[in-house]
């Protein structure tokens, strides 16, 4: 784990105010948000896909995984910004969610 992760998985874990479950809750909460963020990034990304680059994907996923981020930044130049985005209204949701929003969505 890098320490770019460790800080995004501590600022999560404070912004939700999850600092005092025990540690093993904490990381099987990380895990179930990141396979739901995967997810949501997989599927929004597919939207912005033509339907001929949709199946380029899945062959790429399939064949050279390594490639795959390459492969999405040549299509999207905006890609990391896409991702942040992504990452970012699913934390909002979440928060709203939990009812940890100051100001939430109307």
């Amino acid at each position: 784990m890098t320490k770019k992760n460790t800080i995004l998985q501590q600022t999560i874990i404070e912004e939700l105010g999850l600092e005092d479950l025990p540690q093993e809750k904490q990381e099987e909460f990380l895990v179930k948000i990141g396979e739901v963020v995967m997810k949501r990034i997989y599927l929004e990304t597919m939207e912005r896909l033509e339907k001929e680059d949709q199946e380029k994907l899945v062959d790429v996923m399939d064949k050279n995984p390594e490639g795959v981020e390459t492969f999405l930044k040549e299509k999207f130049p905006d890609y990391d910004e896409f991702v942040k985005k992504v990452v970012d209204d699913f934390k909002e949701e979440l928060k709203e969610d939990m009812g940890l929003m100051e100001n939430p969505k109307s």
